[in-house]
């Protein structure tokens, strides 16, 4: 789950993170007592979207006075970023930060995301970050990774490496130290999957600031989060997406015409893409998951039929955890109410596989029921070209 900006960095703060002032603005009507403070002296507006390079979207504003402030407020609430990291359809912003101005001295980068082939956690660091960190990662010189323990520690000699592959000496060396430790604890403690921060930036003060912070939390430990899980902002995700989340399914909009109802996300993303190999072209992405109760089953049906975009729906379904006859009656009960004429295949394996489709085949229901999955592909695709 991602969060916003001032949401990750008042998280951060808890854990010693430093970042400059900053104050919400929600409305364009009246400033809070915090964003007056900020917008008598030089300040940064910024939208607050789940998704990166807003400043070069234009979300980013430079203000020097109230009146400047008002202005962009005005711009910037219920603007539209479009970017590769929001996709076509884009996010509104619907709040924005206003955080004081610093003089920066230096940029720098910091993240630390969980690192597959270690099979742990891993800090990123670079002595340039700010816009470009993109074309800067393609030079493996100016990128040092550095281990964190399960704990989340990091060790001394680790610590002693980066502040010198950062160029930090004194005090600042003593801030970058302490700030790493911060991190690696915040990373930890949280669940988080990944923080960045990016510029990390050392003032003209001396003091190194988390000038802007993402933040995402693994959603498999929301569980014993309550307080992080609430921050949840469904305006960031598609209505389908934030749909899904209410009945506990995965979902990922596509830009093709055969929906697709698959437990697993292993066996999802082979549906999708026996589909494009075999000539269809897949709506969405919808995992029920392995125990998906015969409401989950339903909604999803549901919630592909009401994709206009939708002429066709593949349900592929591997009875383990999951029951077929647990399946079938979702089906049965979600398709009895649809409203849209709209062709079915089915292709279901496992446990009580004989029950489900007798279910199905009982159901009054018009679907056609394949026994593989090339089969049940090819004849969803003959469907929706017909």
């Amino acid at each position: 789950m991602d969060i916003h900006e001032y949401q990750a960095k008042t998280l951060l703060r808890e854990f010693g993170v430093v970042s400059p002032a900053f104050a919400l603005i929600e409305s364009s009507g009246e400033l809070s007592s915090g964003a007056e403070m900020l917008s008598s002296k030089p300040s940064v507006i910024k939208v607050q979207v789940h998704a990166g390079k807003r400043g070069k979207a234009g979300g980013v504003k430079l203000a020097r006075s109230r009146e400047e402030v008002l202005s962009h407020v005005k711009s910037l609430l219920g603007m539209k970023i479009c970017n590769e990291q929001t996709g076509p359809k884009g996010m509104v912003a619907h709040k924005l930060m206003i955080t004081e101005a610093v003089d920066i001295v230096r940029e720098f980068y910091m993240s630390i995301i969980i690192d597959s082939k270690l099979a742990k956690a891993v800090m990123i660091v670079s002595p340039q970050g700010g816009m470009e960190i993109e074309e800067i990662a393609k030079s493996p010189e100016k990128i040092l990774k550095i281990p964190i323990t399960a704990k989340g520690t990091i060790r001394s000699f680790h610590l002693l490496r980066l502040v010198n592959f950062m160029g930090w000496k004194g005090a600042v060396a003593e801030q970058g130290k302490a700030l790493a430790c911060s991190l690696a604890k915040a990373f930890i403690k949280t669940d988080a999957s990944m923080i960045e921060i990016n510029p990390l930036v050392e003032t003209a003060q001396g003091t190194l600031s988390a000038l802007d912070v993402k933040m995402s939390i693994d959603d498999n430990a929301l569980f014993r989060q309550p307080q992080i899980a609430a921050l949840y902002d469904p305006s960031q995700i598609s209505p389908q997406e934030a749909e899904a989340k209410i009945y506990g399914l995965a979902y990922v909009a596509l830009d093709g015409n055969i929906g697709c109802i698959v437990n697993g996300a292993g066996l999802a993303m082979a549906t999708v893409d026996m589909l494009h190999l075999r000539g269809g072209k897949a709506a969405n992405f919808l995992d029920v998951g392995g125990g998906a109760s015969q409401e989950q089953v339903g909604a999803a049906l549901q919630m592909i039929v009401a994709e206009p975009k939708v002429k066709g729906i593949l349900i592929n379904i591997f009875g383990g955890i999951m029951n077929c006859e647990t399946l079938a009656l979702g089906i049965q009960m979600a398709a009895k109410s649809l409203k849209k004429n709209i062709p079915i295949v089915v292709r279901m394996e496992g446990t009580n596989v004989e029950k489900g489709k007798e279910i199905l085949a009982t159901s009054g229901v018009a679907m056609t029921v394949a026994d593989s999955l090339p089969e049940a592909v090819d004849t969803i695709i003959s469907y929706v070209a017909e």
